[in-house]
């Protein structure tokens, strides 16, 4: 064979095996210049669903003076409503917090757009209310920090027609630097100003420092989800509702065993779900149970020994893990096997964390794994209707959001698994 012939065979061969994705390097941790506000304007301004047709609209303001009011409406610059909040604040060492305020809206119209101002200050801003019936679209990233692969992912997110964001734990990766909790509220705002966001604790929010700081003291005073609303008595794990989806927010660093508050709550709370109303039920957790990346290996198999049972029971259609900055899905699984009617797990640890990606895998693939890679990105969940949602897995990709893994999934609801309940199933839930 000529030698510019095999040069050229070399060279597609080299090609071929080239065109197999490869992963970009790690980005800096984000500066974010001094900006001089006026004291009572807010900042770091996020919003969550509080119960049924309601927002809480949470904001930091530097004035200690001032009020913890929410002024709202329909259309620009003219507010018909006007709510009052609480506000808290806390110390860490030599930081202290500015006011966090937390101001709870409504009642609100469905998938409608308001515009609201906090504290009688600043800028307006606007937020969409989700829909109260299907579809609706959830945008899904855990692990996010404050990396420039942070700013791709939350780019990808903005771009993609969602109407709630989830997030498994781990937000800022603050690590004990208080001020990273103020930078990441300014990175974040533009969008969890316009969409509620609905987050659980990771291990980078506890923070404790034994006998000066209790753990969460950050995450619990700037994230207040509804747990009040949902009966739970601990900001770390509780539940909503939005459409037709029940979704539950667990807590991997409270306690968990079958005699903690948290266990009594999800048993409680998993039972009063009506499958006619919401005929979606999703979990959300920061460590995973099924993981198949030498990262974090063995770590949620407690909690999965003692918590396991009750989601089969409840018929649990999807879990979303963090945790393990990768991206994996499994297929429907119980009790380590393929199980119809068991969940399907994802974990989606990716957001764009300063520790950079857990690359290293289990082989063989285990066989309820069904699509595992290192890379980061973002997940979208479309539930177009009570029976069927589409899950796909966004990579970002030298800034472009790539389409890598995607799947259609049938509800329980749909698949008679409930139906075989009624011949003895449901114990744990008893």
């Amino acid at each position: 064979m000529e030698p510019k012939l095999v040069f050229a065979v070399l060279l597609l061969i080299s090609v071929a095996v080239s065109a197999e994705y490869v992963r970009p390097p790690p980005r800096k941790t984000l500066d974010f210049p001094w900006s001089e506000k006026p004291s009572s304007h807010p900042q770091q301004v996020h919003i969550s669903l509080a119960g049924e047709n309601r927002m809480r609209i949470s904001w930091v303001t530097d004035d200690k003076s001032a009020h913890s009011t929410v002024e709202y409406g329909t259309s620009p610059g003219k507010y018909s409503a006007k709510s009052h909040g609480e506000s808290t604040s806390y110390k860490y060492l030599f930081y202290s917090s500015g006011k966090i305020h937390h101001t709870v809206i409504g009642p609100l119209e469905p998938n409608t757009v308001y515009f609201y101002r906090c504290g009688g200050q600043g800028v307006e801003y606007q937020l969409k209310t989700p829909p109260d019936q299907f579809p609706i679209t959830f945008a899904v990233a855990g692990d996010l920090g404050q990396t420039g692969w942070t700013e791709s992912t939350l780019d990808h997110i903005d771009q993609c027609k969602y109407d709630v964001h989830l997030l498994p734990g781990d937000l800022s990766y603050a690590d004990y630097m208080q001020h990273r909790w103020d930078t990441f509220g300014e990175l974040v705002e533009p969008l969890a100003s316009s969409r509620p966001w609905m987050v659980t604790q990771g291990n980078h929010e506890k923070e404790s420092i034994p006998l000066l700081v209790d753990g969460f003291a950050s995450y619990n005073s700037r994230w207040k989800m509804p747990y009040e609303e949902s009966e739970s008595s601990s900001n770390l794990y509780y539940s909503f509702e939005v459409a037709g989806a029940h979704i539950v927010m667990l807590g991997s660093y409270a306690d968990y065993d079958e005699y903690s508050d948290q266990y009594h709550w999800l048993k409680a709370d998993l039972a009063k779900v009506d499958r006619a109303k919401t005929p979606w039920l999703l979990v959300l957790l920061h460590v995973p149970w099924y993981n198949s990346n030498k990262a974090h290996q063995g770590e949620g198999d407690d909690m999965k020994a003692a918590m396991e049972p009750l989601l089969y029971d409840a018929k649990v259609d999807l879990v979303l893990a963090g945790h393990v900055h990768a991206y994996e899905r499994s297929k429907r699984v119980h009790d380590g096997n393929s199980d119809p009617c068991g969940p399907v797990y994802i974990t989606i640890g990716d957001g764009g964390n300063k520790e950079g990606l857990a690359s290293k895998y289990i082989d063989p693939q285990p066989k309820w794994s069904a699509f595992r890679e290192a890379s980061f990105g973002h997940g979208e969940i479309q539930i177009v209707n009570s029976t069927h949602a589409f899950w796909s897995w966004h990579r970002n990709d030298d800034d472009e959001p790539v389409r890598s893994d995607s799947i259609w999934i049938n509800s329980l609801v749909s698949s008679g698994c409930l139906a075989e309940q009624k011949f003895g199933a449901r114990k744990s839930l008893l």
